[in-house]
């Protein structure tokens, strides 16, 4: 089963890869390995929460957001080289706006690896960082990056 065809069973619509808030692109390809910029959980341009994930944010809310990250990241690449074109998921890559004594990063960031689990099934297994940090662009609680292998 192709990725496209998975995020359709799961429901799921790729939106438009988000537009750069400063000087970058979305996705770079070098040889078979595309590299994503950073995703904020953004829907239809705006932010879906906002704050830091142990105080305005609950981690429930961050994993969430760590998912629709994944998604966004997902839509940078569909837009560079296809959805399709993914062989592995290579490495991710998220950070937590964190409030003071929170340290449930991984938890959070599985919001991110499991979506990848459900679209590419051991394909989505990857590497990963998960980093607490005091701020993030926009106040978003999360912010995901990917690293993907591509035919």
């Amino acid at each position: 089963m192709t990725a496209s065809e998975r995020l359709a069973e799961l429901g799921v619509t790729l939106p438009a890869a988000a537009k750069p808030l400063a000087a970058y692109i979305p996705a770079v390809r070098t040889g078979n390995l595309v590299y994503t910029a950073g995703q904020l959980p953004l829907e239809a341009g705006k932010l879906t929460d906002s704050g830091k994930v142990g105080a305005e944010v609950t981690p429930e809310q961050g994993k969430a957001a760590a998912r629709l990250c994944a998604l966004n990241a997902l839509a940078a690449v569909d837009a560079l080289v296809g959805i399709d074109s993914v062989t592995r998921v290579v490495k991710v890559v998220g950070f937590v706006a964190s409030a003071a004594g929170f340290s449930g990063q991984p938890g959070v960031i599985n919001g991110a690896s499991e979506f990848l689990g459900e679209v590419f099934g051991e394909a989505g297994t990857h590497a990963r960082s998960a980093v607490g940090v005091s701020e993030l662009p926009l106040d978003a609680p999360v912010e995901v990056e990917l690293i993907v292998e591509v035919a």
